[in-house]
């Protein structure tokens, strides 16, 4: 028994030194308790909407201050015409729209009915549902309130319009979101273990001392993964259009484009790990917690980014995949051109840039 009792220190031992592990075993936990238990929620709080108040009297007045006192709603438009509604939802600034019309007040106090409008994104229609069901909640309360103070029956009508998606079909936000994480996965993950094996069976010296320069074989590694994404891009859309129905309303060459900008992101990335790693077991340890989780979590495909604490929305930024799902959206589901999506290209190619520079400078100085 004592030698058994010795065995178990000896292996506590190993542990304790092995930070690694330590972290894994203890840090693990805790981490993804706060993450999934806090941070990342399917609930909505704080997203953004816009007000388009036709009537400007008391009584839409106090409409628009009881939304806004909610917890759920942060009014961060006020629009003045009908032309305004379309171009705050291109630009991606609310998630939805509500329309009070002129004869709001005058049509409570005379036939005791009113009506007023709300306006969805539906290209991710599970969040336009929550929002519209939330709104009418308000917008009955108010309604609840209002026939108490006055002793009398009044009734607001919500008419509610989903734009992009009038449907509510899922596949409208499943499509990029798995578009973003197949490219990634193959990308990021295949990129560096490929370069990490010829590593660990030591055929990447003898191909350095090849006439060809080493950034022309890393590059040359690189290429077939290219060539797989864009057969996975073809494939992704030719499913979506002719067999889960959803259209591409944009232009094919620009969506096209911006997945070829991506793949090159996630092989920049996978170029990277391939750098600072030895092994292949890291290297996939790295990929899967640096790129794949992240893309998961923090791209806005399964929880709303605006529900999420500060920290986590900061470092959302953070992650390609975010922009690109923006992209994919846009283009694909909304119908917007380069205008529409040029802050989100350029904050991909920036990241390529980067990490492209870091990876080819971080190779040269491991195989100096």
């Amino acid at each position: 028994m004592k030698q058994f009792f010795s065995f178990v220190t000896k292996e506590f031992y190993h542990i304790w030194r092995d930070r690694r592990t330590m972290f894994i075993l203890l840090g693990m936990p805790i981490v993804q308790i706060i993450i999934f238990g806090f941070a990342l929620t399917n609930e909505v709080k704080n997203s953004k909407i816009a007000v388009f108040d036709q009537a400007q009297d008391a009584s839409s007045k106090q409409l628009v201050a009881k939304i806004s006192s909610s917890a759920y709603f942060d009014i961060a438009a006020i629009i003045h015409t009908q032309q305004e509604i379309d171009d705050v939802f291109k630009r991606n600034e609310v998630k939805m729209v509500l329309v009070i019309p002129a004869s709001f007040a005058n049509d409570l106090k005379h036939v005791n009915n009113a009506q007023v409008q709300l306006i969805a994104d539906a290209s991710d229609p599970n969040n336009a549902s929550t929002l519209i069901n939330y709104a009418s909640v308000i917008i009955k309360d108010y309604q609840q309130q209002l026939a108490l103070d006055n002793k009398v029956p009044y009734n607001i009508n919500t008419q509610v319009r989903m734009l992009y998606n009038p449907q509510l079909k899922g596949a409208y936000s499943f499509v990029p979101g798995v578009m973003a994480m197949v490219l990634m996965l193959v990308c990021t993950m295949m990129t560096a273990i490929t370069i990490v094996r010829e590593k660990e069976m030591g055929t990447m010296e003898v191909m350095l001392v090849s006439p060809v320069r080493p950034l022309k074989i890393v590059i040359a590694k690189a290429v077939p993964y290219l060539l797989l994404s864009l057969i996975n891009i073809a494939s992704i859309l030719l499913l979506s259009v002719f067999v889960l129905d959803v259209p591409i309303k944009g232009s094919l060459v620009l969506l096209v484009s911006e997945g070829i900008l991506f793949t090159i992101t996630c092989l920049s990335f996978g170029l990277l790990i391939s750098a600072v790693t030895a092994s292949q077991q890291m290297a996939m340890f790295i990929s899967l917690t640096g790129m794949f989780l992240p893309t998961v979590m923090l791209s806005g495909f399964m929880f709303p980014i605006e529900n999420m604490p500060l920290p986590l929305r900061v470092l959302s930024n953070a992650v390609p995949a975010r922009w690109f799902y923006q992209i994919v959206k846009s283009v694909m589901i909304k119908g917007l051109d380069i205008t529409g999506v040029w802050k989100e290209t350029l904050i991909l190619t920036g990241m390529t840039v980067f990490l492209l520079t870091l990876a080819i400078r971080k190779f040269k100085i491991r195989l100096a």
